[in-house]
């Protein structure tokens, strides 16, 4: 069983990134619906959806997340560069509006975790937010 479950997507897309694989399977939550849909929203994936897998010999079944991952140009080079963990189950990092970080100087973005839901750093300085840094992405 994973304890971090942002932690565990991060990493499954990381690795598919590195074999340039076209999707990956993550496990289904309302907090990894909500990173899907923000990384689609922002154009780093090429779309999600459910999918329920069931094993042989169980009687429950998996619920998962297919996410569609997206490649530019001949070399097939991923849209996502590079993915931090950022606030951790042993450190947790919460920032308030003024200090909302900004990831290589705009071009990247960072996950937050707010009161409102989850949000990007422009939408969080946008609404006047603060809250747990999740993860950055560039």
């Amino acid at each position: 069983m994973v304890n971090d479950i942002v932690s565990d997507m991060l990493t499954r897309i990381r690795n598919a990134n590195l074999v340039k694989a076209q999707s990956v399977l993550v496990p289904r939550t309302k907090l990894t619906v909500s990173i899907s849909e923000i990384l689609k929203q922002e154009g780093f994936i090429q779309s999600f959806e459910d999918r329920d897998i069931s094993v042989k010999g169980q009687k429950y079944i998996n619920k998962y997340l297919v996410l569609v991952l997206k490649y530019k140009g001949p070399k097939q080079k991923p849209y996502i560069t590079a993915l931090k963990r950022i606030s951790k189950p042993g450190l947790r990092v919460y920032v308030n509006q003024t200090r909302i970080p900004r990831v290589l100087g705009g071009i990247g973005m960072a996950i937050l975790s707010t009161s409102k839901g989850l949000m990007t750093d422009r939408q969080a300085r946008i609404n006047k937010v603060g809250g747990e840094v999740l993860c950055y992405l560039w």
